[in-house]
C-alpha cells in the first residue's frame, strides 16, 4: 500500500467521523471498507497493470465521500472532493483524472468502459452475493427512510431488490461472474421465497377481511346487539336492587314484630300494665305487618299458564323467550317455536323487544309496590312514635 493510499484511508475515516451524519447507517466507513476489500480481491484475481492498482484503491476509498455534502449526485461531489484532496497531497494530474474517472464509473446507470471501471462497479455491489446481504440491505432501506428519500415497506423493498437482481444489476469481471454469481443467485432465491410468503400472508389477510365483511353483512349489527345486551343487563340489575330492598323491609319489620311480641306484649297483658300503651303498639304492629305484606307482594312471581299455541307464535302474540310462557310445554313444541324465531331475523328482534318490554312491566310493578310499602313503613313509624309520645304525656 502506497503512502498516498494510507493518507487517503485516514482522511476518509476522519471525514466520515466528523462530517457524516449518524443517519447514514449504510453509506458509511464500514461500507467503504467493504468496497476497498472487494477491490483488493478483484485486483489480485484480475490481470491489470500495476500502475492501475493505486488509482483503483484511491477511488475505492474516496468514491462515497460526497455523501458528507449531498445525497443525490454524490458521485460528482465525491469526484470533486477527491480532486481537491489529491491536489493538496501532491498527486499528479494523470492520477487525479484517473481517480475521478473511476469514481464516476460507480454511477448505477453508467456502463463500464474498461476492466478498471468493471472492478470498481463489481466491488461496489459485492454485498449482493454475500451471506450478510439481507442485513446490509435492511440498513440501506432504513437509511433511505432516515434521509427522507423514500419509505419502503418490507414487501416493497423485497420487490425492489428482486427487480435490481433480475433487471438492473450484473457482474462484469470474470472473477466476480465465476465466484460471486452463485451467492447472488442464492440471495435472489431467498428474496423470491420471501416474496412468495408475503403474497400468501396478504392473500390470507384478504380472505379474512372478506369473511369478516361477509359475517358483518349476514349477522345482526353489533350496535343493535350491544343495545339489547346493555339494556337487559341494566334491567336485571334494577330487578336485583328491588329484591334487595324488599328483603330489607322484610327483615326490619320481622325484627320489629319479634321485639314487640317478646317485650311489649307481656307487659301489656300484665295486671299492672297500662292500657294506653296498647294503641301505639297495635299501630306499630299493624303497619309492620302491612309493610311485610307489601314487600312480599313486590317479590312474588306471577303465575302464568306456561303454554302457548302455534297460532300465537305465527301471529307473534306470545313472548317465547320468557320461561313462564313455555315451562309446561313439551320440548318439541318449544324447539319448533325457537326455530321459527331463529329463521326470521325480524322475529328475533321482535322477541327481544317483547322480552325487554315485559321485563320493564315487571320492574314497574315491583318498584311501584316497593314505593307504596316504604310509604306505609314510614307512616307507621311516624304514627307509632306520635302515639307513644301522646300516650306518655297523657299518662
Amino acid at each position: 500500500m502506497t503512502s498516498l493510499v494510507e493518507k487517503t484511508e485516514k482522511f476518509v475515516f476522519e471525514l466520515f467521523k466528523d462530517k457524516l451524519p449518524n443517519t447514514f447507517i449504510y453509506h458509511n466507513y464500514k461500507h467503504t471498507e467493504r468496497v476497498v476489500k472487494s477491490t483488493q480481491e478483484l485486483i489480485e484475481k484480475s490481470e491489470i497493470h500495476v500502475k492501475q492498482q493505486e488509482p483503483l484503491l484511491l477511488a475505492a476509498w474516496l468514491h462515497d465521500i460526497g455523501y458528507t455534502a449531498e445525497y443525490r449526485g454524490h458521485e460528482e461531489e465525491s469526484a470533486r472532493m477527491a480532486q481537491a484532496f489529491l491536489k493538496e497531497n501532491g498527486a499528479d494530474e494523470n492520477l487525479i483524472k484517473e481517480v475521478s474517472r473511476i469514481i464516476l464509473a460507480t454511477i448505477p446507470s453508467k456502463e463500464p468502459a474498461d476492466l478498471v471501471e468493471k472492478i470498481i462497479k463489481d466491488a461496489d455491489t459485492s454485498h449482493l452475493s454475500k451471506e450478510y446481504f439481507e442485513e446490509i440491505s435492511e440498513l440501506l432501506r432504513q437509511e433511505l427512510h432516515l434521509q427522507k428519500i423514500k419509505n419502503f415497506t418490507v414487501r416493497e423493498w423485497v420487490q425492489q431488490n428482486i427487480k435490481l437482481f433480475t433487471k438492473k444489476h450484473q457482474y462484469y469481471t470474470p472473477f466476480a461472474i465465476e465466484n460471486w454469481e452463485e451467492g447472488k443467485h442464492d440471495n435472489l432465491l431467498a428474496l423470491l421465497n420471501k416474496e412468495k410468503k408475503s403474497k400468501k400472508k396478504i392473500e390470507k389477510e384478504e380472505v379474512k377481511a372478506r369473511l369478516k365483511a361477509r359475517y358483518k353483512n349476514e349477522n345482526p349489527d353489533r350496535g343493535i346487539q350491544t343495545l339489547f345486551r346493555v339494556t337487559m343487563r341494566n334491567h336485571i340489575k334494577l330487578s336485583d336492587i328491588a329484591d334487595a330492598k324488599a328483603n330489607i323491609l322484610l327483615s326490619v319489620n320481622a325484627i320489629i314484630i319479634s321485639l314487640l311480641i317478646a317485650n311489649l306484649i307481656p307487659d301489656l297483658t300484665a295486671p299492672t300494665s297500662s292500657v294506653e300503651l296498647m294503641l301505639p303498639t297495635l299501630v306499630l304492629i299493624f303497619f309492620s305487618v302491612a309493610s311485610i305484606i307489601g314487600a312480599i307482594m313486590s317479590t312474588r312471581p306471577d303465575v302464568t299458564t306456561g303454554e302457548f299455541t302455534r297460532e300465537q307464535v305465527k301471529n307473534r302474540e306470545i313472548n317465547v323467550l320468557f320461561f313462564g310462557n313455555f315451562h309446561r310445554m313439551p320440548y318439541d313444541q318449544f324447539e319448533w317455536a325457537m326455530n321459527e324465531i331463529i329463521e326470521d331475523q325480524g322475529l328475533v328482534y321482535e322477541s327481544l323487544m317483547k322480552d325487554l318490554y315485559m321485563l320493564g312491566v315487571v320492574l314497574n310493578r315491583k318498584y311501584r309496590l316497593l314505593r307504596i310499602t316504604y310509604n306505609i313503613f314510614m307512616t307507621g313509624i311516624i304514627l307509632s312514635v306520635i302515639c307513644f309520645i301522646v300516650t306518655y304525656y297523657l299518662v
